[in-house]
């Protein structure tokens, strides 16, 4: 997998002057890189070294299920099914982008198992898509209120490197947008597939908890320790 994409507009926000660790983060459907950028302060990092944060600006494009409206996503959404007819074609237009995000950070100095993907929705999906099929092994995937895309392929397409990587997958019960049953099914496919996934759920619609914000930054000090 090569980085060809040419990179994305980002925010990016440091922990301390000298980062030695990166997480990056992708929005949701509609929103852009600023959604989650409030979300670091609230995160309790301490005891780790300093961290990047990276939060892109998806490109802009028409999405079919709300009238063809022009938004920032990482791939056209087609009908409420979700996985039915998928957009496999801006899947992984967005993943090569992902990938130049991450080869940055490499270039930058800081190593692949000191890099967490996390992302919110079509964020989520896009990070458990890219990260499993990275050929370097990443410290974690955090995945919320989100889903598996193109589920029937992970298994030929997945990278030995991030067989074992551990996942964070958070959803809420009360989710209207991508239905709780869809999350427990990408769960279900994860572990038949033996990935390590840690599964957490709140009781919530399509957003985030506050323990879901406590939860994260434990699993983050544990895998950017």
């Amino acid at each position: 997998m090569t980085a060809s994409a040419p990179l994305l507009e980002a925010i990016e926000l440091q922990t301390g002057p000298n980062p030695q660790r990166a997480i990056i983060w992708l929005h949701g459907l509609g929103a852009d890189g600023r959604d989650f950028a409030p979300i670091v302060p609230e995160l309790d990092l301490t005891g780790l070294p300093d961290v990047r944060f990276v939060f892109p600006h998806a490109a802009i494009m028409p999405v079919t299920i709300n009238g063809g409206m022009a938004m920032r996503a990482w791939y056209d959404i087609i009908g409420t099914d979700l996985t039915r007819r998928e957009d496999a074609d801006g899947i992984r237009a967005s993943e090569r982008q992902v990938v130049a995000l991450i080869e940055r950070e490499l270039a930058r100095g800081i190593e692949a198992r000191h890099i967490v993907l996390a992302g919110f929705s079509q964020g989520c999906a896009m990070t458990l898509h890219t990260g499993l099929r990275y050929g370097k092994a990443l410290a974690g995937l955090v995945g919320l209120s989100g889903y598996l895309p193109l589920a029937d392929l992970l298994e030929a397409e997945r990278h030995e490197a991030n067989r074992q990587t551990p996942i964070f997958l958070a959803h809420g019960t009360q989710d209207p947008v991508v239905q709780y049953a869809r999350a427990k099914a990408s769960l279900d496919a994860l572990q038949a597939l033996g990935h390590p996934v840690s599964w957490h759920e709140y009781p919530m619609p399509h957003s985030v908890h506050p323990q879901e914000i406590a939860d994260i930054a434990a699993f983050l000090r544990q895998v950017l320790a």
